[in-house]
């Protein structure tokens, strides 16, 4: 078994399972590894899992800092039914749409929801049609990726 370089670790104060539950449920090649009570810290538990195929571990114990948006989750989707389903999904049981594909989850963690094609798009050489999308983007909550793309080909009414 070879070891990720570098994994993410998300430490909740009381629902490190709950949360990886939460989110194997809604991408394909997720999984909870294992859950490993850690006996000397009370209530600690650490939970290995995966989403998409890339490792994650989280943790329960005490109260951490609370999650902002300085680090956030982003997904790429090919199309806006992909879009739409993690967004909704994500949102399930109390998460909160924020501006320009993003989105706090119910357990506090920003997640960016967004066209596969947007990053490539706002770095065009051409500045004009970097520029209508970035102005596109920064009008909408959720993405709209006919939109986006409708923007980026100057042809958005």
């Amino acid at each position: 078994m070879t070891i990720q370089k570098i994994t993410p670790f998300l430490w909740y104060s009381t629902q490190a399972e709950e949360a990886a539950a939460f989110y194997t449920k809604i991408f394909p090649d997720s999984r909870i590894i294992r859950v490993t009570p850690v006996p000397s810290a009370g209530a600690t538990k650490v939970v290995d899992f995966v989403l998409f195929g890339q490792p994650f571990f989280a943790m329960s114990s005490g109260q951490p800092e609370a999650f902002n948006l300085s680090i956030s989750l982003m997904v790429n989707c090919a199309d806006q039914a992909e879009l739409d389903r993690y967004w909704n999904a994500l949102l399930e049981g109390g998460g909160a749409p924020l501006e320009c594909g993003w989105l706090k989850d119910r357990f506090g963690i920003a997640w960016q929801i967004v066209p596969d094609d947007l990053m490539r798009m706002m770095a065009d050489s051409d500045p004009v049609k970097a520029a209508r999308v970035a102005n596109a983007m920064m009008s909408m909550v959720k993405f709209d990726v006919a939109a986006l793309r409708a923007a980026y080909a100057g042809t958005a009414g």
